[in-house]
């Protein structure tokens, strides 16, 4: 069964419905599911599909050729075709039966082709210009190269600059979608599996909901031999020319170097040096930059954070349990160093999960008003005189409105306490004409919060059960 990706789909489709050309770039980091989404959009439909490979031309034109002839031969003629002579005559067979039927012609991998032939982006332009314009064909472009799709593809400087229809960068999947691999667990065991994975199907289907929760970790992450023991330091090297940089920067920002100043000073580099360093980490979707809402002009109130909650579980624990693994003592390393501090962990992805979840009813229409902008707040508080935060801020700066969370990831409900408490941080806010307020919390809320929402409509609570009950 395929999960999400419902938007890009119906989009897909759209431009397929289209009795014009139509090129579309897909493009995200490696194991994001973008080969996957595409096998969907296609099952059904005409399509070449072709992946090029880190080889030789005479490598890719060989794969490009049987994916040709197996689209348009029966398999026994398949088996005896020579393969095209170039890329060409590749594209020129192509244009001819595309004159009289509906055709998807994919090139996943494209930066590999590409690389094997550095004409190609140049041969493509001029047929799109002389000759598929005109044609009712769909041409996918697709790599796990987000420098070369961004710049080589997409960018200025490309041939193709200009001919594309539509582009996609395929981010992880929310809390929700991800929650939908392991139908048989918990609310709670859901969310953990959002933390451990941070929405990457292809770590999401390793997970299996037969299995405990613990042995899903044990055997994806306690083994010198599990497939994701070594995936952040696979990921950096397939990706960066000095992984070793990255890696540090990676584990400063995981030990709780948020700015830029203190990540140069933990990795004994240059604030420019770093700041290079952090610009292609966000590119990649492993580090975000975050500002504090309607203060994104302060740069000091700018921090880094892990994007990737797969890098952040991983940098967090599994270097603590490297020694137990290799004596063998997978479940130890569980049970004394991850099971006591994976509540504490949850905090932050809890945040994350309450912010999409509100993005979500802002989208239904479910909430007061539209709210233009939405994320985090920080900053100080001159009557206490000193630092506070709010988990969630959601604003109508035109409106002068404003919707305030907390979110509890704790085994207690949410009490009046912590209703007190982001009622005095609103405060802050003197120029909101209309202030909400919206609790999240993973055990519930105490009876004293239940009533106080029955007195007053700006109050909503949400439970974590309810955020997967849409």
């Amino acid at each position: 069964m395929f999960i999400g990706r419902t938007q890009e789909l119906e989009h897909l489709n759209k431009l397929y419905r289209s009795s014009r050309f139509q090129m579309a770039v897909i493009y995200g980091r490696r194991r994001i599911g973008k080969t996957r989404m595409i096998q969907e959009f296609i099952k059904d439909k005409k399509a070449i599909y072709m992946m090029g490979i880190e080889s030789s031309l005479s490598a890719n034109l060989e794969l490009f050729s049987r994916s040709v002839y197996h689209t348009f031969l029966s398999e026994e003629d398949t088996a005896v075709m020579p393969p095209f002579a170039s890329l060409s005559a590749i594209f020129q067979y192509i244009t001819q039966k595309a004159a009289g039927e509906k055709i998807v012609l994919v090139i996943d991998e494209y930066p590999y082709l590409a690389q094997a032939d550095r004409s190609l982006s140049s041969l493509l332009q001029n047929l799109i210009d002389r000759e598929w314009k005109q044609m009712n064909l769909m041409v996918i472009l697709c790599g796990s190269s987000m420098s070369f799709m961004e710049n080589q593809v997409l960018g200025y400087q490309s041939p193709l600059y200009g001919r594309r229809t539509a582009q996609f960068r395929l981010e992880a999947l929310d809390y929700y979608e991800s929650g939908q691999f392991v139908p048989h667990y918990t609310a709670e065991e859901k969310a953990a599996v959002y933390g451990l994975t941070g929405g990457v199907p292809q770590y999401l289907e390793m997970i299996d909901d037969s299995m405990t929760l613990k042995e899903n970790v044990m055997e994806l992450y306690l083994n010198p031999h599990a497939y994701l023991y070594e995936e952040p330091s696979s990921l950096l090297k397939q990706e960066m020319r000095e992984p070793a940089t990255y890696n540090a920067i990676i584990e400063a920002i995981a030990r709780g170097a948020v700015r830029l100043n203190e990540i140069a000073t933990k990795v004994s580099l240059e604030t420019s040096n770093v700041s290079a360093c952090l610009k292609a980490l966000i590119s990649l979707g492993l580090v975000e930059k975050e500002c504090a809402i309607t203060e994104e002009d302060n740069k000091k109130k700018t921090r880094y954070h892990l994007a990737d909650q797969m890098f952040r579980f991983w940098y967090r624990y599994i270097p603590q349990c490297m020694f137990l693994i290799s004596s063998g003592k997978a479940e130890k390393a569980y049970d004394t160093i991850i099971k006591p501090d994976l509540q504490h962990y949850m905090g932050a992805i809890f945040e994350q999960m309450s912010i999409q979840h509100m993005q979500w009813l802002n989208c239904q229409g479910q909430l007061p008003f539209d709210i233009l902008q939405l994320g985090r707040w920080w900053g100080n508080n001159p009557k206490a005189k000193r630092q506070e935060e709010i988990d969630i801020l959601g604003v109508n700066l035109q409106e002068h409105r404003g919707i305030f969370g907390e979110c509890k990831f704790r085994n207690e409900p949410l009490n009046s306490s912590v209703v007190q408490t982001l009622f005095e941080r609103s405060e802050l806010f003197a120029q909101f004409k209309e202030k909400n307020y919206i609790f999240y919390s993973k055990s519930g809320f105490s009876p004293d919060v239940a009533a106080l929402r029955e007195n007053d409509p700006s109050i909503r609570l949400v439970s974590l059960e309810e955020m997967y009950e849409r």
